[in-house]
């Protein structure tokens, strides 16, 4: 008898939850992008709509659809993912919703499938790959047509690769992930100081030239298009990165304090007590001059949440997908460290399904 794994139990989760969520919609898959007339004059209503409504457009009409967006060249900078499912849909308005959702799924179940293999490739239970692909970050993306799922799955296949000596594959797989989704050029950071650290030159510059080099053509392809960078543009009401560590959250209280004290309940567990460890653990190992790729990896994903901006932390769901790469690297680090402590309160990221299944947050 063949062993359940993982990565089956959130295929078949991903798929019930989706088939929920078309039912709650009628049937029509472009329930998942959450439309909203403030960009679509054309759809009723009055929410504003969610981040999956841009990659809908620019997947409807690469050439037009950014008059649908809010800033367009920070939109149009993750190009892959609206890219992919035009190509799926065949450039079929019809076909195109469905490619999203197909796409979405098919690449949270690969992105756990390689989170099992790094973590049995350090001899850690690969049963532990739930809190990738079951966390309210993750899953959410598959229910909302957002960029994570994809982008998260590339950069988990770059870190395998190169655990498996394949470094023009995974540098690759890196690239493609950027341009999926900026923050996963951390990934890519972590592989060439790895080198950098190993002082294998030739490597961290092949990395460094395959995975940003793409990003670099396009972001110039972009200003050139909308007049500014998609990097560092941010959304409709983005906050900027902060300069002082946490004051993305403890800034919240100054607006309205109760709703600071609910956020921190949330953000503490989620997000900042997991980034506190990750970084006194990897200051540590940078003691002991242990410089190894999970070092890195923890190292960059748990100092970007030190200095998230206001924007993300005032909003749980926007913090629930911005902690993906913190619970991809902790679960490496975990298992690289052989720390069993690690590992489960890396579990603990699943109870944020809790915020994947209560709706009622959402702009619907």
């Amino acid at each position: 008898m063949t062993r359940l794994r993982p990565w089956q139990v959130v295929l078949a989760i991903s798929l019930i939850y989706a088939a929920i969520t078309l039912a709650r919609g009628n049937f029509d898959p472009r329930f998942f992008a959450l439309i909203g007339p403030l960009y679509d004059p054309g759809v009723p209503g009055g929410q504003p709509g969610y981040d999956g409504q841009f990659a809908y457009q620019i997947a409807r009409d690469p050439a037009n659809g950014w008059t649908k967006t809010d800033v367009p060249a920070y939109r149009y900078q993750r190009i892959l993912y609206p890219l992919a499912a035009r190509v799926l849909g065949l450039g079929s308005v019809d076909l195109i919703p469905w490619a999203l959702i197909a796409i979405n799924v098919i690449a949270l179940v690969a992105g756990t499938f390689v989170t099992e293999e790094i973590l049995a490739h350090y001899g850690a239970n690969r049963w532990y790959a739930l809190a990738y692909g079951l966390n309210a970050g993750t899953l959410m993306g598959v229910r909302l047509d957002l960029t994570e799922p994809l982008a998260y799955s590339l950069a988990q296949a770059g870190v395998w690769l190169l655990l498996k000596n394949r470094s023009t594959a995974a540098a690759i797989a890196l690239a493609l992930a950027a341009l999926t989704k900026e923050m996963t050029l951390m990934f890519a950071a972590g592989v060439v100081l790895t080198y950098l650290a190993q002082r294998d030159w030739r490597n961290a510059i092949k990395v460094s030239v395959i995975a940003a080099t793409p990003f670099a053509i396009w972001q110039l392809i972009l200003y050139g298009w909308f007049g500014q960078f998609g990097v560092g543009s941010g959304g409709a009401l983005a906050t900027p990165f902060e300069i002082v560590p946490l004051r993305g959250l403890w800034s919240i209280a100054a607006i309205d304090g109760r709703r600071f004290v609910l956020i921190a309940a949330m953000m503490l567990p989620l997000a900042v007590i997991p980034a506190l460890i990750g970084l006194w653990r990897t200051i540590g190992d940078a003691r002991r001059r242990r410089f190894d790729l999970p070092m890195w990896l923890l190292l960059i994903n748990a100092a970007v949440i030190v200095f998230t901006p206001q924007s993300t932390f005032r909003e749980p769901l926007a913090m629930a997908r911005f902690v993906a790469g913190l619970i991809a690297a902790t679960l490496m680090y975990a298992a690289a460290r052989r720390s069993k402590r690690g590992l489960n309160y890396a579990l603990l990221w699943v109870l944020t399904l809790g915020l994947a299944l209560n709706e009622s947050q959402l702009p619907i």
